[in-house]
């Protein structure tokens, strides 16, 4: 089957072609740009397999494409590596793996096209055009990949309990693949993955948390999040995650299921931002609750403090998965600690110290933690949700508007400890630090305005109330 789209006859393509030919090489693009090319999703990155000598022509599509163009060769792999501006080009010879038990790292030896079709993780994956003059643009299917492409499934070339035994990181692949294209997984594949699912044992933290940030950053998450939960894969790469799930009842009165909960906030803040961290926010805001739950026949289910609790579990869980142990993990840890003040504010009065307060300890991230409320807000009664939104309206509004008298965002005491050191003759000592919270609050508290001649001026009286000896600057 000869295919014909715009994107094949690209000049890059031909000239990988026509370096095969001269070095008598079978050459075929194959994966992933020819799936994205049929789901015309755009993709830079081409993988091209050589019935041969893989490397070689990597050298000499290099030195064809000229200046600019970088070669790199990782001879323990069989690969080489070609990018010249936008272009990617993966070159490999076509090449047959095998396994050991206890590894995933497979023992490989050159191989024909079938072979290496064989060992690709999906049929959607196998897909391969020959690149040589007399064939090119064919399409070489040998298992139905473009069915499948139609019908929305992911399915595995060959026995599927061998291709996850044999690789378990494709069962997290399978799932990733479910979650960016909304395909299904076909049911002998998914039914493979249950029984397969201890062997994600093997595989590092590292890798695993690529193929999660991958979910995260689908257009749908939950999709990824549920087939997890589903094949029994969570509770394995995940306790924390697996232990919102589920509902108690007494007397009649059910919380409800924080982990559906926490799926619907992150469908719900997918589709406002692409930031990974506060996808992972929204994914972990609730995840205190199952150890902060409590029954309280007044009031029913509970769950007090679940964010401060939920906070101080962020790094230990990013630390445990190799997340990132920097300032996106504490970005994480803030939204989590601060998710429940803005809809505390909408339930009271909303005073303007209130606002001050969480202008401060937002800083910068104002607006992502309101973008995180508002996806919160998963109420069935949608005389609720509106009423809600619309008083996180008003808090915003009130925002704005102190923000732009106070300047409160991110700011620090106009007063600093050197000068109060210098002031009242101190030494470095807790007073100091007592002294500029002060300051602080009282301008938090709408008391004085953030101004240093008002901030001085209001040390100065703290001073004399407490009639403290403190011996002042020119006295």
């Amino acid at each position: 089957m000869k295919i014909d789209f715009p994107q094949i006859e690209s000049k890059t393509l031909h000239l990988i072609g026509e370096e095969a030919d001269k070095l008598g090489l079978e050459c075929y693009v194959i994966g992933g740009w020819v799936r994205d090319l049929f789901l015309h999703r755009e993709s830079k990155d081409i993988d091209v397999v050589a019935v041969g000598r893989g490397i070689e022509l990597a050298e000499k599509v290099a030195g064809r494409l000229g200046k600019g163009a970088h070669l790199s060769v990782f001879k323990t792999y069989g690969t080489a590596q070609v990018k010249k501006h936008d272009i990617e080009l993966e070159f490999v010879g076509a090449r047959k793996e095998s396994y050991r038990h206890d590894s995933r790292n497979p023992i490989v030896e050159d191989g024909t096209l079938e072979e290496d079709q064989n060992r690709r993780d999906f049929t959607i994956n196998a897909l391969a055009i020959c690149l040589n003059k007399d064939h090119y643009g064919e399409l070489l299917d040998p298992f139905h990949g473009i069915q499948d492409l139609n019908a929305g499934i992911i399915r595995t070339p060959l026995d599927p309990d061998i291709t996850f035994s044999d690789d378990p990181l494709r069962m997290m692949r399978a799932i990733r693949f479910a979650a960016q294209l909304n395909f299904q997984l076909n049911i002998t594949t998914f039914d493979a993955i249950v029984r397969n699912k201890e062997r994600i044992g093997i595989i590092t933290k590292e890798r695993i948390n690529d193929e999660l940030n991958k979910i995260m950053l689908s257009p749908q998450p939950s999709i990824g999040w549920i087939l997890l939960d589903r094949t029994g894969l969570l509770p394995l790469i995940f306790p924390e995650m697996a232990a919102l799930k589920g509902i108690e009842t007494k007397d009649g009165r059910a919380h409800k299921d924080i982990f559906f909960h926490s799926l619907k906030v992150l469908d719900n803040i997918a589709q406002q931002t692409d930031n990974l961290w506060l996808r992972w926010a929204a994914l972990l805001h609730d995840i205190g609750k199952p150890r902060s739950k409590a029954w309280d026949p007044q009031c029913g289910w509970t769950f007090r403090n679940h964010n401060y609790l939920g906070a101080k579990m962020i790094p230990s869980i990013f630390k445990k998965m190799k997340l990132p142990q920097n300032e996106k993990m504490e970005y994480v840890k803030k939204m989590v600690d601060l998710h429940m003040r803005p809809i505390n504010l909408i339930e009271d009065i909303v005073t303007d110290s209130a606002v001050r307060r969480l202008l401060f300890e937002a800083g910068d991230d104002i607006d992502d933690l309101m973008l995180l409320c508002d996806a919160d807000i998963t109420s069935r009664n949608e005389e609720k949700v509106q009423r809600y939104h619309k008083n996180y309206e008003l808090v915003r509004q009130k925002m704005v508007e102190l923000e732009e008298r106070d300047r409160i965002r991110n700011f620090q005491p106009p007063v600093d400890g050197l000068e109060i050191m210098e002031l009242l003759h101190l030494e470095p000592c807790s007073l100091v630090g007592e002294l500029k919270s002060k300051i602080k609050d009282a301008i938090l508290d709408g008391t004085i305005p953030n101004d240093h001649d008002a901030a001085k001026a209001y040390l100065l009286s703290l001073v004399e109330r407490s009639r403290a000896p403190i011996g002042l600057v020119g006295e």
